[in-house]
């Protein structure tokens, strides 16, 4: 009977740990993610789960990073587009930040209505990949450097499509 006691407490004492190191890890370093919708397509499809991380976003967030934002009523994946104290403009379909054009090779044939925007301390623009029908920052506006939750996305599912975004 000790020796079956013995080993239920082993069990239980290996799963509390186990659950401990799973939540430090989704609350400090990675954070789970599910593509909702169609707006980041070709480079994201709605379905894919995976890992996107909290520690990357509190390091150093770069243009063109996918991220994840709190929009205030659920958390969205976005391409951020401009950093704070830019001016982010659209002429002809092609993007320019500060006066300088940037080619977005992830694109494919989708057409970005003109627009400009300046951003400013603490602010990020994000937009997502199939533009016509992503509601982003030209919709919703620009967001802080708290809004933002994660960067950068590790597919695990579906297997075909395993690596990272």
């Amino acid at each position: 009977m000790k020796k079956i006691l013995k080993s239920i407490a082993d069990i239980l004492e290996v799963f509390l740990i186990s659950l401990v190191i799973v939540l430090i890890l989704v609350k400090l370093i990675i954070m789970p993610v599910e593509v909702v919708g169609k707006s980041m397509e070709p480079t994201l499809y709605e379905g894919q789960r995976g890992f996107s991380s909290i520690i990357s976003r509190k390091n150093n967030l770069e243009r063109f990073d996918i991220v994840v934002v709190d929009n205030g009523e659920k958390l969205i994946v976005k391409r951020l587009i401009g950093l704070p104290n830019e001016t982010i403009e659209y002429k002809d379909n092609v993007l320019y930040i500060d006066g300088v054009s940037y080619n977005e090779d992830y694109l494919e044939d989708t057409i970005t209505e003109d627009f400009i925007k300046e951003l400013k301390d603490d602010e990020y623009f994000v937009m997502g990949d199939n533009r016509e029908i992503s509601k982003d920052s030209r919709i919703v506006g620009s967001f802080t450097s708290n809004q933002i939750k994660a960067c950068n996305i590790f597919i695990i599912y579906p297997f075909k499509d395993f690596g990272v975004k």
